[in-house]
């Protein structure tokens, strides 16, 4: 398979452009086709030497793994929000495999919980385990929350496209109700409509979808989680790779061009505003837009240079933030097919008997000997109908569970792949602790695992230059929904943001953000353009 994009050491590169988008994942790709399509030219700079970010795949001896696209909600209804926009920057050239009636499995201890595709399923899937009356009217009033959060929020993100003067004059009405949602935690929602921790427990147990358990979690970021797996998961096909596929080309044929290998060092500032970047070999590319796909932290406090991020109080603003929870995974290949290993499409979110996430994850954080607070199991290559013509006789399984930064900081400083045997040691060891919940529930893989590789913290910052190793960029705490300045437009001038800090965490959140930035440029309403 051709790689996507162009190589920046060896294409020609111009010195000037109408618009820089710094990084690839799903919001810089959506928003530099969108500005493509109205006729800028468009360079899109990846430091990685794989486009895409979050939404690419690696390969190893004849396996490949997603990194962050796991499932997606809503984009197999042909008529939803999601799907419209994906359809529009694929040309529907972008298919979903539906993973069917039980999208994910909510486990504590010996008890499942199945999680059922369509609102009345998972209403019923919850009753047959929760069965009284006081149960049923907890879940119903719970499920009516999620919907009125979520219809809440659009109104919220449409907000954040607007000019500033449209904003001051509107902005507070248009973010009102929702907010009502997002300054409370999960936890005080739930909390409200049950006493049985049980019931919270189960309900909240997509929270590493979003990285924070339910005392510190934004109501309105997990109604949003929830509400986007209600109708059920669906899956790529063809693999996570198709995302950046069906997009890049549609970039180029735009007459944009997609680098990859192209490290900005810095945007370039004069009289006040974005002119350009500075590549870490020295060149200068010029263009009269900027935006940024690297985060809050990264552009605001790397890329803008210090002299204008002191002047416009920069730094304060990224004080103002948290990063969001860090990771490690371990990618397994295995000798045999989905089928003939009977792997599920479902996922596995696998707790401690403890169903109070916030104290297993204390537990957790103060003993590295305790249970692990979640592992969460995916089975890509049961998921994604094409795999196995790409991959004959094999199969793919990440587990997932979440790592504290500090717990790998040690070894920051270290180039990848030579960090030494005590860190290949204690990556061994995390290794066999993963391998526990996989060999309890799916014990038939255990003769055919061929290979596997774990990848931490510190593998996310190398290709990232996320600072901790987050995955999710900004936490999803209340906080996090009251700062204005998380938007398109930044106090710099000629610099815009897009990806998943200015909406939210996720593929949709990202999809999102792109069509929000590219109408914060333009001054259309292109998410309204789209749905027609």
């Amino acid at each position: 398979m051709s790689r996507l994009g162009r190589s920046y050491k060896q294409a020609p590169v111009d010195e000037r452009y109408d618009a820089i988008v710094i990084g690839s994942g799903l919001g810089g790709m959506t928003t530099a086709l969108l500005l493509a399509q109205r006729g800028k030219r468009v360079a899109m700079l990846e430091r990685h030497y794989v486009l895409g970010g979050f939404t690419h795949v690696f390969r190893r001896k004849g396996y490949e793994w997603d990194v962050g696209v796991h499932y997606v909600g809503e984009v197999h209804r042909p008529r939803s929000i999601l799907r419209q926009l994906f359809d529009h920057v694929t040309d529907g050239e972008l298919r979903w495999a539906e993973m069917g009636e039980v999208y994910d499995r909510i486990v504590f201890g010996d008890e499942e919980y199945p999680l059922r595709a369509g609102v009345s399923a998972f209403k019923e899937g919850l009753r047959e385990k929760f069965p009284t009356a006081a149960h049923a009217k907890a879940i119903d009033a719970y499920v009516d929350l999620v919907f009125s959060a979520v219809a809440s929020s659009r109104n919220y993100f449409i907000e954040k496209a607007m000019g500033s003067l449209s904003s001051w004059a509107a902005g507070g009405l248009l973010r009102r109700k929702y907010l009502r949602h997002t300054r409370k935690t999960t936890w005080e929602v739930l909390r409200s409509l049950t006493d049985d921790l049980r019931l919270i427990g189960v309900l909240t147990g997509q929270y590493g979808d979003y990285g924070l358990p339910p005392r510190q979690s934004s109501f309105g970021m997990h109604a949003s989680l929830v509400k986007h797996y209600f109708a059920g998961g669906c899956y790529p096909v063809g693999g996570s790779a198709r995302i950046a596929q069906t997009i890049v080309p549609r970039i180029e044929a735009a007459g944009g061009v997609a680098f990859t290998n192209a490290e900005v060092e810095s945007l370039l500032v004069e009289d006040g505003t974005a002119v350009g970047v500075r590549m870490d070999d020295g060149r200068e590319i010029r263009a009269p837009l900027v935006i940024s796909n690297t985060g809050v932290p990264n552009t605001f406090g790397r890329l803008v240079p210090g002299p204008e991020r002191e002047r416009l109080g920069l730094g304060g603003l990224t004080q103002r933030v948290q990063p969001s929870a860090s990771h490690v995974s371990l990618y397994i290949g295995l000798d045999r097919t989905a089928e003939q290993l009977r792997l599920p499409r479902a996922n596995y979110w696998i707790y401690p008997d403890e169903y109070d996430h916030d104290l297993s994850i204390e537990r957790f954080l103060a003993d590295e000997s305790a249970p692990l607070p979640v592992a969460y199991i995916s089975f890509p290559s049961a998921k994604d109908p094409e795999f196995e013509s790409r991959h004959p006789g094999r199969a793919t399984i990440e587990v997932v569970t979440l790592a504290p930064w500090e717990r790998f900081e040690r070894w920051a400083d270290r180039p990848w792949k030579k960090r030494g045997s005590e860190y290949a040691e204690y990556k061994e060891r995390l290794t066999q602790r993963l391998l526990e919940p996989l060999l309890r529930f799916e014990p038939q893989v255990r003769e055919h695992i061929e290979l596997t590789e774990l990848s931490t913290p510190l593998s996310t910052r190398h290709f990232t230059a996320y600072g901790h190793g987050e995955i999710y960029g900004l936490s999803h705490d209340p906080e996090r929904f009251e700062h204005r300045f998380l938007r398109p437009r930044t106090p710099l001038r000629g610099l815009y943001l897009t990806g998943q800090d200015i909406v939210t965490c996720g593929v949709g959140g990202a999809l999102l953000s792109g069509f929000l930035t590219a109408s914060a440029i333009t001054g259309e309403n292109l998410v309204m353009k789209t749905l027609g």
